[in-house]
């Protein structure tokens, strides 16, 4: 796939939540990253969801400083994982200078995956840890907003910020989350005419110095994207493409969006400045 250009294309965005340590970007991780960079993609954030990808995170984060940073934490799908024994390794995982944040943690009761009770224990964890730690949080929500909000603002006096990561939430989701401090992260979900139509008027609530850029990848692949890919699988390049659909909804320019996107990352996650 050649890197995108022209209206899509745009300096110095930082994708937030790439799950670069998926196994479909194996094959192909170097070019996927070369393109990333083409399209003006500097930095990236690379998720850690359960124990192996984490420190496959952390792993890529070192072969590509100050490019890759990493996220440390377990998934509500995975935490039936988080027994003592595993919230001690994912203590001495986050505590490395390249992890940034602290998740994805949070709860999810679209799919349920683990039963509520451990989810919202392990939520619980994952909070003290980042507290403990002094880093972000990063967060994940799913039909659980009622639960999720009240753990986390009984938490967050403790806490160093944190980002709604991938919002698809409504108004009072949105709501609640600025009123409380959260930056919000933005995906392909967007770019979806039938589930994501929403967002494109919620999009100019969030203030410029809180709205985070994110493609989630592999998943989320923004259904607009033309020409259509050959893969279904998303990729960090195609950022560039959902943050001029972002800036279009908003009625600003690109780079606009771009700046304020890119100094709201590095202000949260105390991002160093990019070589590129």
């Amino acid at each position: 796939m050649p890197a995108p250009s022209g209206p899509h294309s745009c300096a110095h965005l930082i994708d937030i939540g790439i799950n670069l340590a998926h196994d479909s970007y194996e094959a192909d991780r170097d070019a996927v990253l070369a393109r990333a960079y083409a399209a003006g993609v500097v930095q990236m954030m690379v998720t850690g969801s359960c124990a192996a990808s984490t420190r496959k995170a952390i792993e890529l984060s070192r072969a590509h400083p100050g490019r890759l940073f990493a996220t440390a934490g377990v998934h509500p799908h995975h935490a039936m994982d988080l027994t003592p024994w595993l919230l001690a390794e994912l203590e001495q995982l986050a505590r490395a200078p390249e992890v940034l944040a602290v998740g994805e943690c949070g709860l999810d009761y679209y799919r349920n995956y683990s039963p509520h009770d451990a989810q919202r224990e392990a939520f619980r964890r994952q909070l003290e840890l980042a507290a403990r730690l002094r880093k972000p949080v990063f967060l994940h929500q799913r039909e659980a907003h009622g639960d999720f909000f009240a753990i986390l603002r009984e938490h967050w006096p403790q806490l160093a910020g944190g980002v709604a990561h991938c919002f698809t939430g409504g108004d009072i989701e949105l709501e609640s989350y600025l009123d409380l401090g959260l930056a919000i992260g933005i995906t392909g979900w967007i770019c979806d005419e039938r589930r994501g139509k929403h967002l494109l008027e919620l999009v100019r609530r969030i203030p410029a110095d809180r709205l985070l850029l994110e493609t989630d990848g592999p998943y989320l692949l923004p259904r607009d994207l033309e020409p259509k890919p050959a893969s279904r699988r998303n990729e960090p390049a195609y950022l560039a493409h959902i943050a001029a659909v972002i800036a279009r909804a908003r009625g600003e320019p690109v780079q606009t969006l771009a700046r304020a996107s890119t100094a709201a990352a590095r202000r949260l996650f105390k991002l160093p400045e990019s070589a590129a």
